[in-house]
């Protein structure tokens, strides 16, 4: 089938999820939606998370999108169900990768960076408790980060002070698993890395959620033919140059969208 696979997200940071599932679908057309105009989605109530999601799904739908991936931690822990109940096509949803890093952890001390909208949902709660028993697991609101992203300041000296007053206290209490819990955070795998020790493993959930985007499409028979060539679209409704500045696939095209 060859319709696109539908993404939205609060802004330019799902586009971490897009590039896998690019990279592992390749033969898949992608439509992807950043709604920078409202980021970050974390600080707001889950009505209005829930309205940004229902409007980001049905214009995706009206693009015709045969799935859709919710490339947005925050999305996806308060809207998710609501979204598979009432529209015709699969979700895929994003929540911290708790699960890998309880099985990895040897301190059994995992961090975990997310929104705040992320941390106080009821599915985030009811996964750690889930997959982290015994574990300890250290909650940390990333405030701010995903406004310097979104801002093209990963590497700027407020992002490391930010990173810095988040990470001591993680630190200090010894966790060897840092759980990026947030679409916007695999941007900051490189400064993660010159600020962390080395015994600190960083997980994210993009390849997971390629892998997952993959499996329901071939369950679904809506995988497109590999002779498809693909088209790639990326819609913003801020910065356009901000949106391209993230992207690095070919024969892709970025617009302005008033959204």
């Amino acid at each position: 089938m060859q319709a696109p696979i539908g993404i939205f997200d609060s802004g330019v940071g799902g586009t971490s999820i897009w590039k896998e599932v690019v990279k592992m679908l390749p033969h898949e057309s992608t439509l992807y939606l950043a709604d920078s105009a409202n980021a970050p989605y974390g600080e707001k109530s889950k009505e209005e998370i829930l309205n940004l999601s229902i409007k980001n799904t049905e214009f995706l739908l009206e693009k015709g999108s045969k799935i859709i991936v919710v490339a947005c931690n925050t999305a996806t822990t308060n809207a998710i169900d609501y979204l598979r109940k009432n529209y015709p096509v699969p979700f895929i949803g994003i929540e911290p990768a708790i699960k890998p890093a309880a099985l990895q952890t040897k301190t059994k001390k995992v961090g975990v960076l997310a929104t705040k909208g992320t941390l106080s949902s009821s599915l985030f709660h009811n996964t750690s408790k889930l997959f982290a028993e015994g574990i300890t697991v250290l909650e940390q609101e990333g405030k701010g980060l995903v406004e310097l992203i979104e801002a093209n300041k990963v590497y700027s000296v407020e992002m490391r002070e930010l990173l810095t007053t988040f990470l001591n206290p993680m630190l200090d209490q010894q966790i060897d698993c840092l759980v990026l819990g947030c679409t916007h955070y695999p941007y900051l795998i490189p400064v993660l890395k010159e600020m962390l020790p080395e015994n600190i493993t960083i997980i994210d959930s993009g390849e997971a959620v390629a892998r997952q985007t993959k499996t329901i499409l071939e369950q679904n028979g809506l995988l497109a033919p590999e002779t498809y060539r693909p088209k790639h679209t990326l819609y913003t409704n801020k910065d356009v140059d901000i949106l391209k500045s993230f992207v690095d696939v070919p024969d892709c095209e970025v617009s302005y969208l008033d959204f």
